[in-house]
Parts: C-alpha cells; sequence; structure tokens
C-alpha cells in the first residue's frame, strides 16, 4: 500500500518547472546585486571610488536583467485570478468599538510622545491590516456548488447537498458563510433561504453539508448568484465575495390528498366502477335476473343456492381508458376588479393542485390514464414518464384569459369514447351538455363556501 505523498512532493508534482526555475534564478541574482550594494557601500566608506562605482554599476546591471528578462516572465506565468474577486467590506459593530479604542491610543500617543504608546498603536493598526488580508486569504480559491434533487414538490422539505470546493494548495479557510444573493427588485423567494456555515475547509479538499429546503410555491425557481461571508479571524470586518452560480429548481405542485380531492375521489371511482362492467371473459359480479338478459350468463349454482334466478357480469376485455384535463380558462369577469382577478387566480391554482393530486393518485393505482390542456396532450406512455411529464407541465402552467373558440373543449366533444375528468376554474354552464354523458365536471366554484 503506497503512502500518502506528502505536501511538498503534491506541491513539487503541480509546479510550473520553467516558473520555478525563473523564481529561483531571479532570487539568485538579487541577492548577489544586494552584495554588491553592500560592498559598494564599504569600499565607498574605504576611499577605493573605483571598486565601489564597479560594484555599484553591476549591482544595477543584475537588477536591470531580472528586471527585463525574468520578470516578465514570472508576470505571464502567474495566476491572478484573485486580482478580479470583488470583495464587499463592512466594518461589525465590534470593529467600531476597536476603532474607536485604535482614536483614543493615537489621540494619547501624540500628545504625550510615549514611545509605548506608539508601539502598542502600530500593534492595533497591524491587527486591523492582518484581519483584512487573511480574510481574502479565507475568502479567495473556494468555489461553490448546490446538488438539488430530481423531483421536488411544493411543500415537502427536501434535503439539498451544498458543496465548498478550497483550491488553494497551501492555505485553509476558515467561517465560511454561504448565502443567497437578493436583487432590490426581484420576485420574494430564493432557493437558499436559510444560510449555510462552514466552520473549516481544508486546503485542497470538499466539504459537504446537507440543507434542508422548503418551496412553498410551484413553478421554475431561479438563483443567478450567491455571497460567500467571512468575519475571520478577529470580527472586526466582515468580508463578502460574489460567486455568480446559475441554480434553477422546479418545483411540483403539491400531490398531497386536499379536502376537495378527498371529497370528488368517491364520486369518480363509482362513476369508473359503473363503466367496469362489460363482456369481457372474466367474471365481475353476481346480480339478480332482469329480462334482457341472456340465459346464457344464468349462475346455476348461485341460483340454487339463493332460490332466484341469477346471472354473471364480466368485466370489459378492454381497460378503461382515463382522460385527466386541466381547463387553463379563468373567468373573463375577473379582469374587472383587482379582487376577482385574485379570486380567480387563487381558483386556478387549486385547480392545478387538484390535477396534480389526481393525476398521483391514478399513477399510484396504475390506471391508464391520460392528460390533456393547452399546449400539451400526451399519449400512452409508460407510468413513471407520464406522471412527471404532467407535473412538469402543472409546475409552469399559467392562466388563459381569452379563449374564445374553446378550441380544447371542442376536441373533447369529439372523442365521446373516453371517459373525463375535466378540472375547470370556470364558472357553471362553462362546460357545454354534449361532454356530460361522457365526462366528470370538477367546478372549483362548488368547494366555496
Amino acid at each position: 500500500m503506497s503512502a500518502k505523498p506528502s505536501t511538498l512532493a503534491q506541491l513539487w508534482a503541480r509546479a510550473d518547472r520553467p516558473a520555478v526555475r525563473a523564481f529561483s534564478l531571479s532570487l539568485l541574482a538579487l541577492a548577489i546585486a544586494l552584495m554588491l550594494a553592500l560592498y559598494s557601500g564599504v569600499a565607498s566608506e574605504a576611499g577605493n571610488l573605483a571598486l565601489a562605482a564597479g560594484s555599484a554599476l553591476g549591482a544595477l546591471a543584475l537588477a536591470a536583467w531580472v528586471g527585463v528578462t525574468l520578470v516578465p516572465t514570472l508576470a505571464k506565468r502567474t495566476p491572478l485570478r484573485w486580482l478580479g474577486y470583488k470583495m464587499e467590506y463592512k466594518i461589525t459593530h465590534e470593529g467600531w468599538i476597536y476603532i474607536a479604542g485604535t482614536m483614543l491610543v493615537a489621540l494619547a500617543a501624540l500628545n504625550t510622545g510615549n514611545n509605548l504608546l506608539f508601539l502598542i498603536l502600530a500593534c492595533l493598526i497591524a491587527i486591523i491590516l492582518m484581519s483584512g488580508i487573511l480574510s481574502s486569504i479565507s475568502l479567495s480559491g473556494v468555489s461553490i456548488r448546490l446538488d438539488l434533487p430530481e423531483h421536488i414538490f411544493a411543500g415537502e422539505p427536501v434535503r439539498t447537498t451544498a458543496e465548498l470546493t478550497n483550491e488553494k494548495l497551501t492555505v485553509p479557510s476558515f467561517s465560511l458563510r454561504v448565502e443567497a444573493v437578493k436583487p432590490k427588485n426581484a420576485a420574494p423567494g430564493t432557493i437558499l433561504e436559510t444560510p449555510v456555515y462552514f466552520p473549516y475547509v481544508p486546503r485542497h479538499e470538499t466539504i459537504h453539508q446537507t440543507v434542508p429546503m422548503t418551496f412553498r410555491r410551484r413553478g421554475l425557481h431561479r438563483q443567478d448568484a450567491f455571497r460567500m461571508v467571512t468575519r475571520f479571524p478577529f470580527g472586526f470586518l466582515q468580508k463578502a465575495r460574489r460567486l455568480d452560480l446559475k441554480t434553477e429548481a422546479l418545483v411540483y405542485p403539491s400531490v398531497e390528498p386536499t379536502g376537495e380531492l378527498r371529497e370528488i375521489l368517491p364520486s369518480i371511482e363509482g362513476v369508473l366502477e359503473s363503466l367496469v362492467k362489460g363482456r369481457g371473459q372474466d367474471l365481475y359480479a353476481l346480480r339478480d335476473y332482469v329480462p334482457t338478459d341472456s340465459a346464457r350468463h344464468v349462475h346455476w349454482k348461485a341460483t340454487a343456492r339463493f332460490g332466484s334466478l341469477m346471472v354473471r357480469e364480466f368485466t370489459r376485455e378492454d381497460d378503461c381508458r382515463i382522460l385527466l384535463v386541466l381547463d387553463p380558462r379563468i373567468d373573463q369577469r375577473s379582469g374587472r376588479s383587482a379582487a376577482a382577478s385574485k379570486i380567480a387566480a387563487e381558483r386556478f391554482e387549486r385547480a392545478v393542485t387538484l390535477c396534480a393530486g389526481l393525476a398521483w393518485h391514478f399513477h399510484e393505482r396504475h390506471s391508464q390514464v391520460e392528460f390533456r390542456s393547452t399546449g400539451i396532450e400526451t399519449k400512452p406512455e409508460p407510468e413513471g414518464e407520464f406522471i412527471f411529464t404532467v407535473l412538469r407541465y402543472l409546475a409552469t402552467a399559467q392562466p388563459v384569459t381569452f379563449d374564445p373558440e374553446h378550441l380544447l373543449i371542442q376536441d373533447l366533444a369529439a372523442a365521446p369514447d373516453l371517459f373525463k375528468i375535466i378540472v375547470t376554474s370556470q364558472p357553471r354552464g362553462s362546460i357545454p351538455a354534449s361532454l356530460w354523458s361522457s365526462s366528470y365536471v370538477v367546478f372549483l366554484e362548488d368547494f366555496e363556501e
């Protein structure tokens, strides 16, 4: 089993060898130039002006050679991404107290001329400078990533993974808080509403944290940028760095059973039960004989047991197909006032949620269901593909305020062989009578007090 390479070995493996050679040669040349400059001063004091002048010229020539040949090479190979980081500064409450104390020490040192006070003042100022430098180092070289679940439902808690990667090879990062950037004129609600705190991110490692989230409304949630904040090391200065990371989350409507869904399900199940009977080969039920029944369907054993003629009913050979329909129209009268528009919008949202609950209910029953609305018409698909196709549409569905031709309703009337469940926020009288014989219509206004 091979041992883990040391830090120096990792640095040497990742190092830019030509840059290292140029840097080493620069240090050597500048060291020689410094020695020549010092020797020039000594020779000048000894009275040897020619040797002093030669040493000084040699030092200047070496420094110029380094500046002309080696410095540009090093500049081209040096990553300067940290210069592009836009840092936001904010002095904390503790920082203002510290600055006030520093000002008092400065006034006392100037008034008294005491060297000890000047020394203390220098230390206080150095601490402020070190705070800014260390916080910048802690924020630099760190990237963020959010791993959202594939399927998110409104109102249901989900777990998201927040990931911080420290790309620095030698220095860890301390006390980082990641939060969402909220634009001033943006709609309320962000993907990361609760800040995530990372106390320590080791060098050249990735740290994960699980973040619970709950999206209150359906739709496409977008987040364009995040902010990484730190008060390390002393808490006198809060420094933040913006990270542009476009993140999207598609939130489905809630599929939890609502009171409206529980109220209409028994009626829908009863209608479907009456459609199951047919002339197939599987026994469905036994019932009393009526004059229109065929004699070949008489169940003689049951007749002998009950003392009256009993006949058999069979299941249909073809499965009952269900067409779930969302009528996106809203009451055109809702445009007359703001209150009416709000009621119509809320009614449409309830219609979308009810459609999602019905689709999920039939999905769990493994029923053969199709879905239709404005801009979408599903065909029989595998169960898993069907339900998420419908939920993706419902996540971003919007109401239609003007549909004079009622194309969706006309298409439904042209398919009388399909059993249709129509969910609409329109008032009664908006659905043609030709659909009633093959449809179960849910009017959202019937559930309002």
